[in-house]
């Protein structure tokens, strides 16, 4: 298929799935799912509808991943007096998660995705399936912001005031 050809396809697709005003419903079965945590229990996606999600997907092998986790972390911590939920959902094996945060901890909810979370990420946009990638929900659990790639704090902030 030519580039051009592609280009149409790629946009009626777009046009077809994500609204004009770029606020999409998330995939209804993510509020539905449960992960692991690492440092025991699990974490129920349900618990995180009505409050805004700031969703990052992550692997400690990915250096963009472990570079941005410092400006998660920050808004984390910024953002939550306002109710705000930052969550990492590590795509990786358990293990070297653990070892990761044990060296490397943060202030913001990490589960556990495992290599299954591409599959999820590409249900929520992740179209190259490329780590890292975020996504903002609103309250009511629409996406009204996505990114592959690494993030900023300034980026995130200017998200939170858009919301």
């Amino acid at each position: 298929m030519s580039a051009l050809g592609a280009g149409v396809v790629w946009r009626q697709w777009q046009a077809a799935t994500w609204p004009a005003d770029a606020t999409a419903a998330a995939d209804p079965t993510l509020w539905q799912l449960r992960f692991d945590r690492p440092e025991g229990g699990e974490l129920a996606m349900a618990s995180l509808l009505g409050q805004p999600l700031l969703l990052n997907f992550w692997g400690s092998w990915c250096p963009p991943c472990v570079a941005e986790m410092p400006e998660l972390d920050r808004f984390a911590r910024e953002m939550a007096p306002a109710g705000w939920r930052v969550l990492g959902l590590a795509v990786d094996n358990p293990k070297a998660v653990r070892s990761f945060l044990a060296a490397h901890p943060v202030g913001y909810t990490i589960a556990l995705a495992g290599f299954e979370g591409a599959d999820l990420s590409r249900r929520l946009g992740n179209l190259q399936g490329g780590l890292p990638y975020t996504v903002l929900f609103n309250a009511e659990g629409k996406v009204v912001q996505q990114k592959a790639g690494p993030t900023s704090l300034a980026e995130l902030q200017r998200w939170a005031s858009a919301l």
